[in-house]
């Protein structure tokens, strides 16, 4: 509505009104007046100037100064595509407004759409020597002919935006959409606007109200986060938080990153950022937002006048072989663990994972080849373990022994017990040693399978999603820390640690007492814990079980009980000898220092008693 319209309006309901105070005398007919007056006003308002109608662009551009030039136009939507993406790009400020992923969608099956303009936005905002603050937002821009080019060996297609300012100055965003690539070149260039721009930087700002993609929320909020890489420290991020996290870095900064579960939207600056802030916040209340990442990134204002100003963006999976490609630890949007547990994912399970893959469709299969794969390697120390608890299972009549002559004394038995190992040879350490060096292998599972994106929407059996739990049986009732749902992998792998731990205890005869009891409460406790974990995890624990069962099966055949009994009373008389020559062995040490401490302990009771 223009403003002669609007003045015809205002008119009218004069009219309305000088009508209804001098002509009508009955209640309906002013009651009639106000209604009309309530219809004129509603349209009026309805009909109010929009934000980008012609009157509020003039007074937009009045307010801009110099850079008023380019702030009336018409906004229009231009696309860039290649095999893995379509970004849509707003003639108004030149920005990013959509980024479609062609190759994956969202838990319910709809089109995955990374970042919108409904839930995602960029800007860039700088200040002008008249001290006013411009936004590109603000400004209209025309882009160019989309064209096919050649950038350091890498083949795309560019599309320039451009806002004229008059007299040979200009501001342009050139972005250039790589082939077969998740990356999509950014270049910033103020051209002889030196004497019109004024501070060190200007002000990148990302808003993303993240939606959910996957179909555990809770675990949607627990693996997102920002991400950044400062020159001098390297890779860092904002602590998970269940409400608010914020960070100010005042130092160089490399890239940062909107990370979720298995997908990435991030900028890499060509050379650096001169810091940021961000903030995470969450609505437990609101389930439609998993979680609100902002950021304010500084760029250097000299870069953009210069003609550096280039940056890169990402838009993409968190797939191991694609981010290891960009460098600067990029790929630690890749969640793989902790330390050396993600040295164990990097150097040994992926690259089996990523060569069983290229042969094989079935990724449950391809989780049992794995199982083979990894415990044909730990099998030495598998054999080793369960020897070690084969000797101590012939020395079973002799500990019986120790435990009814020490009538129930377990600090007595325990040193007893010690010394006849230490008679016969038996290191109750041997059993537990290849045991523990087989832990990092397991921690390292516990990272890779929640973050694999290669098992993302993977059926298997009745699971519909490996890289989520299983459903099972849906309750009626939800259990604390348990959950409305039943995991029939998670169950399978209770009830097979439960059976292996039964199994180990029949031979490791040092297992006695509470820490027996233990031993069978910690798969129930995982059993609560794993409930809500990924199918292709408890399915790996799973298999990982019974193949052990198979490996002990085998072990069995080959170690005969009788020569172990023979070869430890051997190794007694040997150890006699030694010691008429030698010092104490490490078992012996161990079992000094529990006499002593058995000595200590009798001397404190002796003077409570007193």
């Amino acid at each position: 509505m223009d403003r002669n319209q609007a003045i015809g309006f205002g008119l009218m309901a004069l009219l309305l009104l000088a009508y209804s105070f001098f002509f009508g005398g009955t209640e309906p007919a002013e009651q009639a007046a106000v209604q009309e007056i309530a219809k004129v006003e509603q349209l009026q308002q309805t009909s109010a100037p929009a934000e980008d109608d012609s009157l509020a662009q003039v007074r937009r551009a009045a307010a801009l100064g110099a850079f008023g030039t380019a702030a009336t136009g018409e906004a229009s939507t231009v696309t860039l595509e290649n095999e893995n993406l379509r970004v849509a790009f707003s003639t108004k400020g030149g920005q990013v407004e959509e980024v479609l992923l062609k190759n994956y969608k969202t838990y319910e099956g709809d089109p995955l759409l990374l970042f919108d303009s409904e839930s995602s936005e960029t800007d860039i905002a700088f200040k002008t020597n008249d001290g006013k603050t411009v936004r590109l937002s603000d400004l209209y821009f025309t882009p160019t002919a989309i064209k096919e080019v050649t950038a350091e060996g890498k083949a795309g297609k560019t599309l320039s935006f451009r806002a004229d300012l008059g007299n040979g100055q200009y501001i342009e965003q050139v972005y250039t959409l790589y082939k077969e690539n998740f990356l999509m070149g950014y270049q910033l260039n103020f051209k002889g606007l030196e004497q019109q721009v004024t501070g060190n930087t200007i002000v990148f700002t990302w808003t993303d109200r993240l939606k959910q993609l996957e179909r555990d929320l809770s675990q949607n909020r627990a693996k997102s986060t920002i991400n950044f890489y400062t020159t001098e420290d390297g890779f860092d991020d904002l602590a998970i938080s269940e409400t608010e996290e914020s960070l100010v870095v005042e130092e160089p900064i490399k890239w940062v990153a909107n990370k979720q579960n298995f997908f990435t939207a991030g900028i890499i600056a060509g050379s650096t950022f001169a810091g940021a802030e961000m903030k995470a916040t969450v609505d437990p209340a609101d389930s439609t937002v998993v979680k609100t990442l902002a950021s304010q990134i500084y760029i250097p204002t000299k870069d953009v006048l210069s003609g550096d100003g280039e940056f890169m963006f990402y838009f993409g999976p968190n797939d191991y072989k694609i981010l290891n490609n960009i460098g600067h630890e990029f790929d630690e949007n890749l969640d793989l663990g902790w330390g050396f547990f993600a040295y164990v994912n990097k150097w040994l399970i992926i690259p089996a994972f990523d060569f069983l893959e290229n042969y094989i469709g079935n990724y449950g299969i391809i989780i049992m080849l794995l199982v083979l794969y990894i415990k044909t390697l730990l099998f030495p120390l598998t054999y080793k373990s369960y020897v070690s608890m084969a000797k101590m299972k012939v020395l079973k009549p002799e500990i019986d022994a120790i435990k009814e002559r020490n009538d129930g004394d377990m600090q007595k038995t325990q040193v007893d017990t010690m010394k006849l190992y230490s008679e016969m040879g038996v290191s109750p350490l041997s059993g537990c040693l290849p045991m523990l060096l087989q832990m990092p292998i397991l921690f390292a599972m516990f990272n890779f399978f929640p973050n694999s994106i290669e098992l993302r929407q993977e059926p298997f059996l009745w699971a519909a999603d490996l890289s989520t739990y299983d459903v099972f049986y849906r309750l009626p009732f939800t259990i604390p820390f348990y959950g409305s749902h039943v995991s029939m992998f998670t169950l399978l792998m209770t009830a097979s640690t439960i059976l292996y731990t039964w199994s180990n205890n029949q031979i490791n005869t040092s297992m006695q007492g509470p820490m027996k009891f233990y031993s069978y409460l910690m798969p129930l406790i995982f059993m609560f814990v794993l409930n809500s974990f990924p199918a292709g995890l408890s399915f790996y624990y799973f298999v990982s079980n019974i193949v052990t069962f198979g490996q002990q099966a085998a072990i069995r055949k080959f170690v005969d009980e009788g020569k172990l009994r023979a070869k430890l009373e051997d190794n007694k008389h040997k150890i006699k000898e030694k010691k008429k020559t030698g010092g104490p062995s490490f078992t012996e040490r161990m079992q000094e220092a529990m006499r002593q401490a058995q000595e200590l302990e009798q001397q404190k009771k002796k003077k409570l008693k007193k």
